[in-house]
């Protein structure tokens, strides 16, 4: 991939103020494509105003890695007021001002939203947030961010700016901290989880950690205790469905970090392991792998507590540990749905064919899940008002009745008409 994607660069290296600066031209379709009129028209008015304009973070990333951002994220040496100005000479609409106190100013631009930031130096950090000044210095931006491979900056007219090794490292699969891992880290406690969650994205191989890196996030890691719960959940949710998942839980485990993260102390690690090698190619969802870890619904309501899921995710992982050994497949027709089927039938709650096929892809059973995300569920053909016609007056006497009709129903595999029930109530 790397062969073939060399050929669109041209490498270069210069000394900055006694700094190594690494650059390089980017001329890829990928990149090429960013270009709209909506980011033409920014880079006009940066221009036409002498303030520089250079895409920032996860977007050079991502176009190096030979893919096309979802998001483009911008860094300037204009401050929040210049932008402000210039935006409004030019008669462009500025949306969202919450990231303003932060730097951050969002141009709406021939139907595109622009999020644009200026160089930002921490002043002070706490662990969860930071006291930021700006600054026109593009490399003190670059020295406050996590990663090397989140700490480039790439210009519109493709230039690379590489000031800690990021395209190295990405060349070479390996996820390091920007300088010291531990003062990155005592600066965020979050990016411990966000270590966690790129490694996945950009590591070949489950194992290949820095021992250095390691060590700082265990010695660390109760940093986490203070972040908050929706924080934690949005990078770990990331994580467990990434490459190597099933290897950096149990090194979460490992360095003594699921304490303080809200999963339970004692994970099944066993069960874990086992579930993520039967559904990593299934494409199953975060709670479906994590579900694995969990011993009881008393552990699923702490991890609640903690992390503040959603209440569709946590009905999800409260159905799978309750149902993960309960509804299986037929020993004597292991090619069957319709054991499932039947659960599915009888189920009021809402969605159980989803939490079902969940259900399926944690026993690694891709043929039947396969067979079920095909399956429609059908309609019982009978209803009180069918009951009562025939003089079935009783509600209770009409509930039983139909449970009966429709566990006759369930037998003919759903194929019996409303007539052919019926008739067993002539009968």
């Amino acid at each position: 991939m790397w062969t073939k994607f060399l050929r669109h660069l041209v490498v270069g290296r210069t000394v900055l103020y006694r700094r190594s600066l690494f650059t390089m031209q980017l001329k890829t379709s990928e990149f090429q494509c960013l270009f709209t009129e909506g980011l033409n028209g920014l880079a006009e008015i940066f221009q036409k105003n002498n303030y520089e304009l250079r895409i920032a973070g996860g977007a050079v990333r991502d176009l190096l890695s030979g893919r096309r951002p979802d998001d483009v994220d911008f860094a300037t040496t204009a401050t929040p007021d210049e932008m402000k100005c210039m935006f409004q000479a030019a008669g462009i609409r500025l949306i969202n001002n919450k990231g303003e106190k932060h730097g951050t100013i969002t141009a709406r631009i021939h139907n595109e939203n622009f999020e644009v930031t200026t160089l930002r130096v921490d002043v002070q950090t706490d662990g969860r947030h930071a006291e930021v000044e700006f600054t026109t210095d593009w490399q003190q931006d670059a020295e406050r961010r996590d990663l090397t491979i989140n700490s480039m900056f790439l210009g519109l007219d493709g230039t690379l700016y590489d000031y800690f090794k990021g395209y190295e490292d990405l060349q070479n699969h390996k996820v390091r901290f920007v300088g010291s891992a531990e003062l990155r880290i005592q600066e965020d406690y979050l990016r411990i989880l966000r270590y966690f969650r790129f490694y996945g994205r950009v590591a070949l191989k489950p194992d290949d950690h820095e021992p250095q890196t390691l060590a700082a996030i265990k010695e660390n890691g109760h940093g986490l205790a203070g972040i908050a719960g929706e924080r934690i959940w949005v990078e770990l949710k990331k994580l467990v469905v990434g490459s190597h998942a099933g290897r950096l839980l149990e090194l979460i485990y490992k360095l003594g970090l699921a304490q303080y993260i809200g999963l339970p102390t004692d994970g099944n690690l066993e069960e874990m392991r086992r579930v993520w090698e039967n559904s990593k190619h299934l494409s199953p969802k975060p709670m479906t792998v994590l579900a694995a870890l969990f011993h009881s619904s008393e552990e699923v309501d702490k991890m609640d507590l903690r992390l503040k899921v959603s209440r569709e995710e946590k009905t999800l992982v409260l159905f799978l540990v309750k149902y993960r050994h309960e509804l299986q497949k037929d020993s004597e027709q292991p090619h069957s749905i319709k054991p499932f089927t039947d659960f599915i039938i009888d189920s009021r709650e809402l969605d159980t064919q989803g939490k079902v096929c969940e259900l399926l892809k944690y026993q690694g059973e891709e043929r039947l899940l396969n067979e079920l995300c095909q399956w429609s569920i059908p309609r019982f053909p009978i209803s009180g008002h069918d009951l009562r016609r025939m003089g079935v007056t009783s509600g209770k006497d009409i509930g039983a009745t139909l449970q009966k009709l429709r566990d006759i129903w369930k037998k003919s595999h759903y194929q019996m008409d409303k007539e052919e029930l019926l008739s067993y109530i002539k009968s």
